[in-house]
């Protein structure tokens, strides 16, 4: 048994099973959580089943609660797809084998660490300070574990029709995953859909190729989360991998159009907000003129200079709705620079995900921000059929001196980055804030800056420096460089949570075109509106920021 009478733990045990993983992916796991106990400064022992499957022991020289315990082994689970945490969360049947055991399947536990060395460190235990140390490591972890706990409790504690609409949803709940990631991150799939390998693997590549991965992520991502794809491929990899990738981009493209109705039925759609250029209508005679890029990006300057210096402090008047109106123009002006235009032609839905809001949030602040914006936006086309709300940004003649005389500010202006719809508002306003003044600010500064209290910066700031996103010098803040907010959003679980928005999306508008389209197809099949192997968005692994902005404004296009 792994807790004592009282409840408390005095080993940690990892259990990496083969069931839950192939036994390459349950091996690159063991040597994955193995680096991260050494570099805490944690021993273990380490033992192999005749299955495959590995165990790691740490013993510990002081006994934490059973809640401590579970808290580390799925934080822990979170690094390791294998691991199974099921023997930390039971505090009365919870077991392991150990080693010398006997197996079920016959032979017995091997001990894997020599003798000699399992004595020492199960005599010696680790300290405190170790434990302590693999805390601090699994900080992002830990605080996803934390906020799925809380909002698990919300959601019990919600009526029973508020359950019976989410049920309906078909929204993946809580701490879920899709079938299609857990066969590309194990390898392990369900038989009765897949008849072999290489049927799982073309679904895996099939989806990739239809969220516009390009080989060489495909190549990056299975050195990553997606090991279980590798295990699939076993030894055949370089040999396999790129003529299947080959057939999954010819199928890809030869099914892709079918997914439109209106299409298959020989017709021409109307005009389509996210592939076709808007033009002014009713306002000005003559039609859009494209600016240049580099118009664009002087134009966006202008802007930032105008957002910092006056509409900032106007919005902030406004209280937590200004807060959500500083974020939607800074979500605009990351969207002219990034797509290099100014006229947005995207449903609200591009602009909730990039904030991490409801599009009915979006919905209700646009018209709002056009108001206070003294110009900046204005709406020159209303909705129409599957057209959006088109608005034109502009520098108004009263603003131009007073963005011609400030200076330019270092770095980019950012919507909210996906690590953000995890830690809040409030943690984004003050790392850009420390991240484009031009100095390091203290907390004094970041008070008058954000406009936020200073009660409220304290705890954020708090927060975003255990994650090692900031640090404290001599009373000013500066950023951590070593730190990449795209890794830290994929053990937060904010990328998986803005994938999940995005499906979510992607469903409505295709229930939504379906709706419009229903005089010319006047019966569909449930896969035509949504294919969960082609429709879920996953996001491809991509270093260059400017390429992971464009990809995450192009898939939001696409599902707005």
């Amino acid at each position: 048994m792994l807790h004592d009478v009282d409840g408390s733990v005095r080993t940690l045990c990892l259990d990496l099973d083969t069931s839950k993983a192939r036994k390459s992916v349950v091996d690159d796991d063991a040597r994955r959580l193995g680096g991260i106990l050494r570099t805490a400064g944690l021993a273990y022992v380490e033992d192999e089943s005749p299955s495959g499957g590995r165990h790691l022991y740490v013993p510990l020289q002081e006994p934490i609660t059973a809640a401590e315990a579970r808290q580390l082994v799925e934080a822990l689970g979170h690094r390791a797809a294998s691991l199974d945490p099921s023997p930390h969360q039971n505090i009365v049947h919870g077991c392991i084998r150990v080693p010398g055991s006997a197996h079920k399947t016959g032979g017995h536990q091997r001990l894997v660490t020599s003798v000699t060395d399992a004595y020492g460190i199960l005599t010696r235990r680790n300290p405190v300070s170790a434990v302590e140390a693999l805390r601090r490591a699994l900080a992002p972890e830990l605080y996803r574990i934390e906020q799925q706990r809380r909002a698990q409790e919300r959601a019990t504690a919600a009526t029973a029709a508020v359950r019976a609409i989410a049920k309906g949803s078909g929204a993946p709940s809580v701490g879920s995953e899709r079938p299609l990631r857990s066969v590309a991150r194990t390898g392990i799939y369900d038989t009765s859909r897949y008849a072999s390998h290489s049927e799982a693997r073309m679904a895996v590549l099939n989806h990739f190729a239809s969220c516009h991965w390009t080989l060489d992520q495909v190549r990056a991502g299975m050195t990553n989360q997606f090991a279980g794809l590798a295990a699939l491929y076993g030894s055949k990899t370089d040999r396999l991998l790129p003529f299947e990738w080959a057939k999954a981009q010819a199928f890809t493209a030869a099914t892709a159009p079918a997914k439109d109705p209106s299409q298959r039925a020989g017709k021409k759609t109307a005009h389509k907000y996210d592939t076709s250029r808007t033009y002014l209508t009713g306002g000005s005679p003559e039609p859009f003129t494209e600016l240049s890029q580099h118009s664009i990006h002087q134009l966006v300057n202008d802007l930032e200079n105008v957002l910092y210096a006056t509409l900032d402090y106007r919005l902030m008047e406004r209280g937590r709705e200004g807060i959500h109106l500083r974020f939607l123009i800074r979500a605009v002006l990351a969207y002219m620079r990034t797509m290099e235009t100014n006229i947005l032609d995207v449903g609200c839905r591009t602009f909730a995900l990039a904030l991490g809001k409801s599009h009915a949030t979006i919905a209700r602040l646009l018209p709002i921000l056009e108001r206070v914006s003294a110009g900046i936006l204005t709406r020159i086309d209303r909705a129409r059929g599957r057209n959006a709300d088109t608005y034109a940004v502009q520098l108004p003649e009263h603003f131009q001196q007073l963005a011609r005389e400030l200076t330019w500010r270092k770095g980019k202006i950012h919507a909210i980055r996906p690590v953000f719809r995890v830690l809040g508002d409030v943690s984004a306003l003050a790392y850009e804030a420390i991240e484009r003044d031009h100095h390091s600010p203290s907390t004094a500064d970041l008070t008058r800056t954000t406009g936020i209290s200073r009660r409220a910066l304290i705890d954020h700031l708090a927060g975003m420096e255990a994650l090692q996103m900031i640090r404290r010098h001599h009373g000013r803040w500066e950023l951590v460089a070593t730190t990449n907010l795209a890794q830290l959003a994929d053990r937060l679980g904010a990328t998986e949570d803005r994938e999940a928005q995005l499906t979510r999306y992607r469903k409505e508008r295709a229930a939504w075109h379906a709706w419009l389209d229903r005089h010319l197809i006047p019966q569909l099949n449930e896969h035509e509106l949504h294919d969960a192997e082609v429709d879920d968005h996953w996001l491809p692994p991509l270093e260059n920021e400017d390429e992971y902005q464009r990809s995450l404004w192009n898939a939001s296009r696409q599902a707005a």
